[in-house]
């Protein structure tokens, strides 16, 4: 099938495809088509390296210029929570915006993101995520403890009296109680 869109150009493949050893956020792009035919043929798109979703888009149809109307296929996906990806069509606009946020962050921010994704809002936006995110902690009795510290609850108390509270027990009330919750290091609110 002859379309009007011109291939891409060996620059622009180099430029937008993904590489495991930046570990970037990036699908395998094929289409329903070429699959059903029998044919994996396709490619690792990096998503950060497009400066807005129409290039990105764009940049997919030329990779498939040879269908006059692509029905894209997300045959796989790296580096991105799970829960967004979805084998039919491309990532939406949106979606593409929340990727690249994504993949900003700093690597415990994305394991804590994912986390709170999976086991507290799935649907929460990464400005969400952060209102709620208290940081990873080596324990939940040394959030405890700093949380007890920034409050100001031991100006009046003697330094004796400090080292007698049992901060496993404060972390207990806090997570209990409903106020914290502790999940492989990471506290949330």
């Amino acid at each position: 099938m002859i379309t009007n869109l011109e291939p891409l150009t060996k620059e622009e493949i180099r430029t937008h495809a993904a590489h495991y050893d930046q570990a970037q956020p990036a699908i395998y792009c094929g289409t329903y088509h070429k699959y059903n035919c029998g044919s994996l043929y396709g490619m690792w798109v990096d998503i950060t390296t497009f400066d807005d979703y129409d290039e990105f888009c764009d940049f997919c149809r030329r990779l498939h210029h040879d269908e006059l109307d692509p029905e894209f296929m997300t045959q796989d996906f790296e580096y991105y929570p799970e829960s967004w990806y979805h084998e039919s069509g491309l990532p939406t606009a949106s979606e593409f915006e929340r990727i690249k946020a994504f993949a900003e962050l700093d690597e415990d921010k994305k394991e804590a993101y994912e986390i709170y994704l999976d086991n507290y809002d799935k649907d929460a936006t990464i400005e969400d995520f952060e209102e709620r995110y208290e940081g990873k902690w080596d324990s939940p009795e040394d959030f405890a403890a700093n949380l007890c510290e920034e409050c100001g609850y031991f100006r009046n108390l003697p330094d004796w009296l400090q080292c007698c509270i049992d901060y496993s027990a404060v972390w207990r009330s806090l997570d209990t109680g409903g106020d914290y919750s502790e999940y492989d290091g990471h506290i949330f609110r």
